[in-house]
């Protein structure tokens, strides 16, 4: 097995332009407001239309994009598929069903996931998540900054489907005469939907199998002593049959070759954070104590929430692996310390 990726691709799509990777299939690139600055789009001849695969996230500027595409492409939606309910993904799912008249495939946990955020319903508000955080050892300041914010997911999600198609793993959507598959993953949302279509040897893989960057994986709020580390690193085995020759589009980054090659890089990842994480507990430390060792640079507001999820769902994953355990300390923090130490 190659350790190395292949990109087939020099050249980005332009703004409010489409590249085509495979037959059929078309690759958009919309900006997004963040220090991960793009998200990439999929668009799936569909007979006499198009079908496309996440959305981009719900502002003025990326409909402003959409347009310039369907003004290019003069060809109607068929349908609207969503990988998972980030807001780069599901933020412009309501508006172009509505401006379409089309349904909207997702899965369950997806769809219920983004109205409960969105609503700030069940759990999903900002201040539990800082409650959360406050609980392992976020300073002060930057909990404000968090509490500040409010609901950003509202901001990038200005609404929601309100019936949607069902899919789940396993699922078989028809789209221009191809099956493409459903290969649900976890551990970095809810029920993330990847798409694998057999006779063009694509897989629209979301952010399950990115080729530079990790993807995030954190514990939620509402489940504060979950394992998304195991529950992402089990998901990629879903991935690892794929032929060799499988086109990996993913939703950060350029489209690549080398699925079996990136998976097992992002394992050695995980493992590897899991290491610096142990190797740091010389004493009992919190999750927002360790936030350096995991992320050694400067992290703004929109990056803290993530990276705090992420340390705690490591930890978390240390702690289920009976290598940590948890321990109370002072004021209701929770803190890890080494098993045996």
């Amino acid at each position: 097995m190659s350790t190395e990726l292949e990109f087939p691709f020099a050249d980005l799509p332009a703004p409010g332009a489409t590249l085509c990777v495979e037959a059929g299939v078309h690759w958009v690139r919309m900006p997004l407001p963040f220090a991960l600055d793009h998200i990439n789009l999929w668009l799936l001849d569909d007979g006499e239309g198009v079908a496309i695969v996440d959305t981009g996230i719900g502002h003025a500027d990326t409909r402003a994009l959409w347009g310039q595409v369907f003004a290019t492409l003069a060809r109607p939606v068929t349908q609207i598929i969503v990988t998972h309910a980030h807001p780069d993904h599901i933020g412009n799912a309501r508006w172009l069903a509505d401006r379409f008249g089309v349904p909207v495939h997702v899965t369950l946990g997806e769809y219920l996931w983004a109205h409960a955020v969105r609503d700030a319903r069940a759990g999903f508000t900002s201040e539990a998540m800082v409650a959360l955080f406050r609980r392992h050892g976020l300073d002060d300041a930057r909990a404000q900054a968090l509490l500040a914010r409010g609901n950003n997911y509202a901001r990038g999600v200005p609404e929601l489907p309100e019936s949607y198609l069902r899919i789940r793993d396993g699922s078989a959507i028809t789209i221009g005469g191809n099956t493409w598959r459903v290969i649900a993953g976890y551990g970095h949302s809810a029920e993330h939907a990847a798409l694998w279509c057999e006779a063009l040897h694509v897989l629209i893989s979301g952010d399950m199998l990115l080729p530079r960057i990790s993807t995030n994986v954190s514990t939620s709020t509402v489940t504060p002593q979950d394992d998304p580390v195991a529950q992402y690193t089990e998901s990629l085995a879903r991935f690892a049959a794929l032929p060799a020759d499988a086109l990996v589009l993913p939703s950060h980054g350029r489209p690549f070759r080398g699925a079996q090659a990136r998976i097992a890089q992002l394992v050695a990842h995980h493992e590897e954070r899991c290491g610096a994480l142990l190797a740091a507990l010389y004493q009992p430390m919190s999750a927002g104590e360790l936030l350096a060792t995991l992320f050694p640079r400067e992290l703004d507001t929109h990056q803290v929430m993530f990276a705090m999820g992420e340390a705690i769902g490591h930890l978390n994953h240390l702690a289920a692996r009976g290598l940590v355990s948890p321990v109370e300390a002072a004021g209701g923090m929770l803190k890890f310390a080494r098993t045996g130490t």
